[in-house]
């Protein structure tokens, strides 16, 4: 694909959510860090229900300026962003008016970035009525997730989208992929020769990955009444991030490189038997609870969401890799809506010393654990053993931080900020490729079927709470538990 300094970046669904908390912002983020992007750059965003260009700025400065820099807005940046935005109305259900992009964008240099910030049904139509005018050459294309609702539709959707673009030219975002700690748990792995040796199943005896929000279903509780939370979280980015812990060396770090590996990871899943699915996979729903002392409703009273609905917002699920690296150590996923806390981590638990010549009370201390953080603060802690001062040998742990902020001040970048400039520098190692999709698919289709097939409710939980006891349960019979059980 061809990279070039000049580009234009066209955005579809530009006064949705997405184009207002983290698509603008980030592009807004890029501008004011300098020499990220071209100074020839524009954005064109695209939109309905905004009569023109003055209109849109007006809704831009009332509803996006409010989600940039957090520490205040250089209103000369914001200026000078302003300038590079154009806007174009067009109805997307109707193809003739994209007549109005083509000829907006008509003499421009470089390359075409087209971000679809819209429902996955409106994929394929504007990928269709991109080629129609003559669009899909030297462009590259942004899907967000949901790609489909299960393996059937995401294959529709991807045969009908790569009929028109490349593979090489589709950029399949999952922004977990772009957040500052995953890029260095592969400097960790790869760059430093302390951790490499240590990542296998002699070393390591269980890990765990959380995404928890305290958040509801907030306005989409249509859309997640008919998703819920295996294919909204698990499916995607829960599976990406253990593809990304559990992946073997790559011979570099170029786009194929890496995909390959994840690509084997995703492959080597050990399929679950349906009828262990009950033992290793634990779906729940909130009930009315308290998140820091303020009542918030059960999910089935939530707004667009049906009252007899069993769609799952709690997804815990154990996972095993059937390769010599990984095999028999256990895979805790975990994800939630309502929990008690805000927070997205991955744990990898290491052995105990298999004899301690400290004697047993040294040993109170636990193993080593390495805990990397991706949000709400990005860190990566690593937890080791030290004598307690005093008299005796008793062991305590302690922990090692590094923390981003402090030791880089300089240089850090939101996740759709990175990925989006790599979008525009043609980079597609951080983005999902379709046999990875499709992989990811063929594992999670057996436990959404069962599901479907018993049709029994999901386990109730408190909002505010961790999630349904079974959670707990299931890593209590391998003799761990989750993290946040241990303080």
């Amino acid at each position: 694909m061809q990279t070039d300094s000049s580009f234009t970046f066209v955005l579809f669904g530009g006064t949705g959510d997405l184009a207002m908390r983290k698509i603008l912002p980030a592009l807004f983020e890029a501008h004011r860090a300098g020499g990220m992007l071209a100074d020839s750059g524009k954005i064109v965003a695209v939109a309905r229900h905004v009569a023109d260009r003055a209109a849109y700025i007006d809704w831009v400065n009332e509803h996006v300026k409010p989600h940039v820099s957090k520490n205040g807005v250089d209103e000369t940046a914001w200026a000078s962003f302003l300038d590079r935005i154009e806007f174009v109305k067009i109805d997307l259900g109707n193809p003739e008016d994209f007549t109005l992009l083509r000829d907006a964008l008509s003499g421009r240099p470089g390359i075409r970035v087209f971000y679809l910030a819209t429902g996955p049904s409106l994929f394929v139509p504007i990928c269709r009525a991109l080629a129609s005018v003559g669009l899909n050459e030297n462009s590259r294309i942004v899907l967000e997730k949901p790609l489909g609702y299960d393996l059937k539709s995401s294959n529709a959707i991807n045969d009908a989208v790569g009929e028109i673009f490349a593979e090489e030219q589709i950029y399949r975002i999952d922004h977990y992929l772009g957040k500052e700690p995953v890029q260095n748990l592969l400097a960790l792995r790869f760059g430093n020769v302390l951790f490499e040796p240590l990542w296998r199943r002699e070393w390591v005896e269980s890990i765990q990955i959380t995404i928890a929000e305290e958040l509801g279903v907030e306005a989409r509780g249509d859309f997640y009444d008919n998703t819920g939370a295996l294919r909204d979280m698990v499916q995607n980015h829960l599976l990406q991030l253990l593809s990304i812990v559990a992946m073997e060396p790559p011979h570099s770090m170029d786009s194929d490189s890496v995909r390959d590996e994840k690509l084997r990871v995703l492959r080597a899943l050990k399929p679950i038997d349906p009828r262990d699915i009950g033992k290793v996979a634990v779906r729940g729903q909130y009930h009315a609870g308290v998140i820091r002392g303020s009542a918030v409703p059960a999910y089935a009273t939530e707004p667009g969401v049906k009252t007899d609905s069993t769609t799952e917002t709690f997804v815990a699920v154990k996972v095993e890799i059937e390769n010599w690296r990984w095999a028999g150590v256990p895979f805790f996923l975990r994800t939630g809506k309502r929990l008690a806390d805000r927070v997205a981590e991955i744990v990898v638990n290491f052995r105990a010393v298999p004899h301690s010549a400290l004697g047993a009370s040294a040993l109170r201390g636990g193993a080593n654990r390495l805990v990397i953080r991706l949000q709400p603060n990005e860190t990566i802690r690593l937890y080791c053993l030290a004598k307690q001062p005093g008299e005796g040998m008793n062991l305590a742990s302690v922990h090692l931080d590094l923390a981003f902020d402090r030791f880089f001040r300089e240089g850090q970048m939101e996740a759709y900020q990175r990925l989006l400039l790599d979008v525009i520098n043609g980079r597609l190692a951080l983005f999902v490729r379709r046999d990875e999709q499709e992989a990811a698919w063929r594992w999670v289709e057996p436990i959404l079927n069962e599901w479907a097939a018993a049709n029994k409710p999901p386990k109730p939980y408190a909002a505010g709470t961790w999630g349904p006891a079974a959670a707990s349960a299931m890593l209590a019979q391998h003799g761990t538990c989750w993290l946040e059980e241990e303080n």
